[in-house]
């Protein structure tokens, strides 16, 4: 072998060996909850984007467990490549339910969300612990042609009971946004849950007035979370108003997600 091809081969095996050392970015896909909308995610989007991460803000349609978590289901089977699967509030839940059909689907962040096991529905975690006043703070339901309600926030209570670590205007701009829910996807049960199976990481702020703190802290230790940020003061919206804190959850989980082996 000639002294040429000798370097050639060396250089070629060094740039392999650090192509496998430093495996693809997972996609990291973001899933909001009751009362928010994709935009919600602004934040943090762009400090992920700094970093080369792709990322997806599904708009979750908030219409019932099953019917969400297929609709994101859908999307994860589009995308090629290891997946983070984040969720809010109740988006928590959906990917909860989603998240089991996929071998890509690598980790899961629960952002002030719900980890439900298998039976248990978000408005029952919602009241296990002391603390909610999401129902004092509700408008009067909508009827639907269809059957059921949905469920809004009173804008005039929307600062005070989901965002009130913002400033004043940009929570009335979120609660003229908001999402509605139907009541049936608050109370309908979950299924056998992902995180039994993918690591998780959870971030929630000790000031939610939507899900008591003590209950997010509850699912994250039952959950065998990898790491659980609790940021003082924050509101059920942390991804809002704390967008860094939660984009470094979500890096590091994405972190752990890239040295898994494929399966």
């Amino acid at each position: 072998m000639s002294k040429t091809t000798a370097t050639v081969a060396v250089a070629t095996a060094l740039l392999s060996g650090a192509a496998e050392a430093q495996p693809a970015k997972p996609a990291i896909v973001l899933v909001h909850g009751a009362f928010a909308e994709s935009s919600s995610w602004n934040g943090v989007i762009v400090n992920l984007q700094k970093d080369g991460y792709r990322t997806v803000a599904i708009a979750n349609p908030l219409r019932s467990v099953s019917n969400d978590a297929g609709y994101v289901s859908d999307v994860v089977a589009s995308i090629t490549g290891p997946v983070v699967l984040v969720g809010h509030s109740y988006g928590g839940q959906v990917i909860s339910n989603a998240a089991k059909a996929h071998e890509n689907i690598k980790a899961l962040v629960y952002v002030a969300a719900f980890a439900p096991d298998a039976g248990e529905a978000a408005a029952d975690l919602a009241g296990k612990f002391p603390g909610g006043t999401l129902g004092e703070a509700l408008a009067p339901p909508v009827k639907l042609s269809g059957g059921g309600v949905d469920l809004y926030i009173d804008q005039a209570k929307f600062h005070t009971q989901f965002a009130h670590d913002i400033p004043a205007g940009a929570a009335a701009l979120m609660a003229a946004g908001q999402r509605p829910i139907t009541e049936a996807a608050l109370t309908e049960t979950s299924g056998e849950p992902a995180w039994k199976s993918l690591p998780s990481f959870f971030i929630y702020g000790d000031g939610d007035k939507n899900i008591p703190a003590q209950a997010l802290g509850f699912m994250a230790e039952r959950a065998g979370s990898k790491r659980t940020v609790v940021i003082k003061g924050a509101s059920h919206v942390v991804m809002v108003s704390q967008p860094e804190a939660v984009a470094e959850l979500i890096r590091e989980a994405a972190r752990s997600a890239s040295l898994q082996r494929p399966q």
